[in-house]
């Protein structure tokens, strides 16, 4: 018993030499990912007041045609809000096809879940992700849509690194944004592409077009996974990262 107290004074003293717990806000599980070097926009507004608008100008469809959405596809709507895509991507995926909507908003959930049983949409399924993973299952997606919410992903290293096995062989990543800054609602195109290159994915499309005001970037996933700790932060000029040798399927 006096050897054990003994040891008391030496460990306290060990543990005050220990530097106290990072306190940057970052979630634990993402700290094996670098921090991106920009600046993240606020959450904005997920109502779906301005649905009667965006169909007035046809973008949906435009989006969906440019991603080629067919009947039978399984497609992920991320940050999905209150479902304006969700309800017209499991329309065009039809019976046979699948929509997961996922958000980090319980609460926009529930507003969507509700309106799916409204709706009577058997073919969309709802589920909660976080900041740095979309939590998606693996290998199950043609297509992977992220509308007007890219810039909103605290973590992006990590929740693409975390996002890719979800897509089947042949999927896209779709991102529709504005040419804004990150702070302002937008990403400009360069530094979206070098994020998305940074852990494997390559540009197969880029379109402007008014209807979507913004533009249209269509992505697929080449090669492997680099190690987490061998990504290479994008600077906020759309620098491309230097090549690593690291990797993981």
């Amino acid at each position: 018993m006096v050897r054990a107290l003994a040891l008391v004074p030496a460990v306290l003293a060990l543990a005050a030499c220990q530097p106290p717990p990072a306190e940057d806000g970052r979630a634990e599980s993402a700290r094996a990912f670098p921090t991106p070097d920009r600046p993240i926009s606020a959450a904005g507004a997920s109502t779906f007041s301005s649905e009667v608008q965006r169909d007035s100008v046809n973008e949906a469809n435009t989006v969906m045609d440019l991603a080629r959405i067919a009947p039978g596809m399984s497609v992920a709507d991320l940050g999905a809000g209150d479902g304006y895509y969700t309800l017209r991507l499991a329309q065009r995926v039809g019976r046979k096809g699948r929509v997961l909507a996922e958000d980090i908003n319980p609460a926009a959930n529930e507003r969507l879940g509700s309106r799916v049983l409204r709706e009577e949409l058997e073919n969309v399924s709802i589920k909660l992700g976080t900041e740095d993973d979309p939590r998606l299952p693996d290998n199950s997606f043609d297509r992977i849509f992220m509308v007007h919410m890219y810039h909103e992903v605290t973590e992006p290293y990590a929740f693409l690194w975390r996002m890719r096995p979800a897509l089947r062989p042949g999927g896209r990543v779709i991102v529709v944004d504005r040419d804004r800054p990150a702070d302002a609602h937008g990403i400009a195109p360069a530094l979206l592409f070098c994020e998305f290159a940074s852990v494997g994915f390559r540009l197969t499309e880029f379109v402007r077009k008014p209807e979507l005001q913004g533009y249209y970037a269509q992505f697929e996933a080449i090669g492997t996974r680099p190690a987490p700790a061998n990504i290479a932060p994008c600077r906020i000029s759309g620098e491309a990262p230097p090549k690593t040798n690291g990797s993981q399927g």
